[in-house]
């Protein structure tokens, strides 16, 4: 998700085809082409030019609604609601880790399974890759990234996976899951108890809102291709 917008002008995109097996974007407004996983304009008036990342929230409707209990849902196009179940399937689907990257990726990288679904983090100009099959056994990552102490959450009920800049107040903090779901954290130095959004409940940090980092969703094929020197993280490396 991102922000349709560069330089003050607002764009409308349309699907413009698919470029080293990732989709490509082209604006009304100018005819410039976007790709889809970098962001960036690769041809046209705007060439070179970025989007900017929106700050989004990847879960399941039960912790959407919890969250948002008031929230309006989209009402689908007719005919399209029958189909949701086919599209649910292929989710499932994509989501195994299974299959082969799509004719067209230019650069592929073997560490893990083409279709392996990875939360890929981008701070500091330094990457790294989360794999979801590790995050759901982990749930709380404490790890440095692009000069940062970064806070990595997952709750595995419900697949939602949160980032933060893991400081408050300027002091860098550490985290331990304080319970099964990781829904609320504590901070070994204060005691002080977080939810699994960032904001502090009780304790010494009442109130405190981390900074989020905006987490995305992609297949080991495509956030490798665009982010060629990318960590792995993996359960050898020093978590909580």
């Amino acid at each position: 998700m991102f922000r349709a917008a560069t330089k003050g002008r607002n764009l409308q995109l349309d699907n413009a085809g698919v470029i080293g097996g990732n989709e490509v974007f082209q604006d009304r407004e100018t005819g410039s082409r976007w790709q889809q996983s970098s962001l960036q304009a690769i041809s046209g008036p705007l060439k070179g030019e970025r989007l900017e990342l929106y700050p989004f929230l990847l879960t399941d409707w039960a912790e959407w609604r919890r969250l948002h209990p008031d929230t309006v849902v989209l009402n689908p196009l007719p005919g399209y609601a029958e189909r949701i179940p086919e599209k649910n399937e292929m989710i499932r689907q994509g989501l195994s880790g299974e299959g082969s990257a799509p004719p067209g990726v230019l650069r592929v990288d073997d560490r893990l399974k083409p279709k392996t679904m990875v939360l890929g983090l981008a701070v500091g100009g330094a990457d790294e890759a989360f794999p979801l099959s590790v995050l759901r056994q982990v749930r709380v990552i404490n790890q440095e990234l692009g000069g940062q102490s970064v806070l990595v959450v997952h709750q595995p009920q419900s697949d939602t996976t949160t980032a933060f800049v893991a400081r408050a107040n300027g002091k860098p903090l550490t985290f331990i899951a304080a319970n099964a779901e990781a829904s609320e954290l504590i901070d070994e130095q204060t005691k002080s108890r977080w939810n699994a959004y960032g904001e502090c409940i009780s304790g010494a940090f009442k109130g405190t809102q981390l900074k989020s980092l905006i987490l995305e969703p992609e297949y080991w094929f495509a956030w490798s291709e665009f982010h060629p020197g990318t960590k792995i993280y993996s359960t050898a490396e020093p978590h909580c």
